[in-house]
């Protein structure tokens, strides 16, 4: 069996989701679709699917070729989850991304959708869930990606500045303590 588990599905989603942090980029894709004009939704979502599946697959031989561990590459992640948390709590800006020159691939396909975040935890949860299981909760959140772009300003409105500020701390939170365990759970593979 391919070891289907809707509790890992869940787990693995609400993690892509919180490092995705689709809610929290709101404010920048607003921003991009008023400089750029129409943002193509549909592409930007298929091709983020793609980059992140293919990564899923190829990202471990690829370590492999340049001698580094799925332990290691788990172990690093936690500490970019953890950087990447502190961003969305304490609202400051650790990583800067380059100026776009286009929207819907860049940067909302890459970097704000499978950016950096995103693949160094694809590799650290394929560490410790089954693979069918991570690719579904790709695709959940894939299809939630494509949602929340289609409708970005109506979501901007109803949630308003407030309602995106708790939910980006809550999401910052929760990928915290995300980034603790996974540095946990592959920490001691480091010494085996």
């Amino acid at each position: 069996m391919l070891g289907l588990d809707i509790k890992e599905i869940i787990t693995v989603g609400m993690v892509l989701f919180a490092v995705i942090d689709i809610i929290g980029s709101i404010p920048i894709i607003i921003g991009l679709r008023a400089k750029f004009g129409i943002i193509e939704s549909e592409k930007a979502s298929i091709v983020s699917a793609v980059i992140m599946i293919t990564f899923l697959f190829v990202g471990e031989e690829l370590l492999k070729v340049i001698g580094i561990d799925v332990n290691s590459f788990a172990v690093a992640g936690s500490f970019v989850l953890f950087f990447l948390a502190l961003e969305m709590i304490l609202g400051i800006r650790i990583y800067r991304d380059e100026e776009a020159s286009s929207a819907s691939i860049v940067p909302i396909a890459f970097p704000l959708i499978a950016g950096a975040g995103t693949m160094t935890t694809l590799l650290s949860l394929r560490s410790q869930f089954h693979t069918a299981n991570i690719v579904i909760a790709i695709i959940l959140n894939i299809i939630l990606v494509y949602v929340v772009l289609k409708s970005s300003s109506k979501i901007e409105r109803m949630l308003g500045k407030n309602g995106l500020g708790v939910i980006r701390k809550t999401f910052g939170v929760v990928l915290l303590a995300i980034a603790v365990k996974l540095f946990a759970a592959n920490v001691k593979g480091l010494f085996v």
